[in-house]
């Protein structure tokens, strides 16, 4: 099977990825990628969704040969490129800024296609940052998530997670920033700190130019001021790359709300799960 959204799965098959993951972390698999070669399409600045995919694929066995995307942009068509791949390689991982040319992969190839990330989703950081979410919190599915910033793939990538797993789910930006396609569980506001008093998990992502302004900083920045609104127990989870002092303050990254450099640890064992996942289904 192919993974190019979040959307694709159903509550039943990510428990099924985040029991495999633990099954990967706690050493009970071997080599089970032996023999098998992925093709990587990467561009060099790329940095952690590349290396956890090189190392976890090394780690149960195979190997990996990698280009950048743009070698898929060529006159030819993708059907003859994927056709030929076919031939030598067991799957294909893709980071590429249009999710219709890894659609386009996926139509017409027999061999899984992943997307390690587009414009318009990225799946394999979701579905590991909430295998991490689940790790820490037991009653995962019962906290509150708010994600705080601008639409874009990772807050759309939220909002359909949180709508498969019926997780309670807020989206705090300006006005005129919502998602137009959204769930029954997404609600949008403009007001930040409201929101956060009835929050467990805080979520951001880099800002766009537009929004690295005064303005929008002084209202929306997470701080740790504002972290201390949360509920108890709350966490701090931006997505990388984040700017200190920009979406979040300087302050609130050293402090024991901010969980991202130790959730970064499982990208390793939940892509090594769908890549098993998604050559066995």
């Amino acid at each position: 099977m192919h993974l190019l959204d979040v959307n694709q799965l159903s509550s039943s098959q990510i428990t099924e990825i985040f029991t495999l993951t633990a099954r990967l972390k706690e050493q009970k698999e071997g080599p089970l990628l032996n023999r098998k070669t992925f093709i990587l399409f990467f561009p060099e600045t790329s940095l952690r969704t590349r290396i956890t995919f090189e190392k976890g694929i090394k780690e149960l066995g195979g190997e990996c040969i990698l280009f950048p995307p743009e070698t898929l942009d060529r006159r030819e068509k993708l059907i003859d490129t994927i056709k030929y791949v076919e031939n030598w390689a067991d799957g294909i991982i893709v980071r590429h800024t249009d999710i219709s040319k890894i659609e386009e992969m996926a139509k017409h190839s027999t061999i899984p296609i992943i997307n390690a990330m587009t414009s318009d989703n990225h799946p394999c950081e979701i579905l590991a940052d909430l295998y991490s979410i689940s790790e820490k919190k037991e009653k995962y599915k019962e906290l509150v998530y708010t994600f705080v910033g601008p639409a874009g793939n990772i807050s759309r990538s939220w909002t359909n997670i949180a709508n498969i797993m019926n997780l309670e789910f807020n989206h705090v930006c300006s006005a005129g920033n919502e998602l137009t396609k959204h769930s029954h569980n997404y609600k949008f506001h403009t007001e930040l700190e409201s929101v956060l008093k009835k929050s467990d998990v805080i979520l951001t992502d880099s800002l766009p130019n537009q929004f690295r302004t005064q303005e929008y900083i002084n209202k929306y920045q997470i701080t740790l001021e504002r972290m201390k609104l949360t509920k108890k127990h709350s966490i701090l989870n931006p997505c990388p790359p984040f700017f200190r002092n920009e979406e979040v303050s300087e302050d609130v990254i050293s402090s024991d709300y901010f969980v991202g450099h130790e959730f970064k640890k499982n990208l390793v064992f939940v892509q090594q799960a769908i890549i098993l996942y998604c050559l066995f289904n």
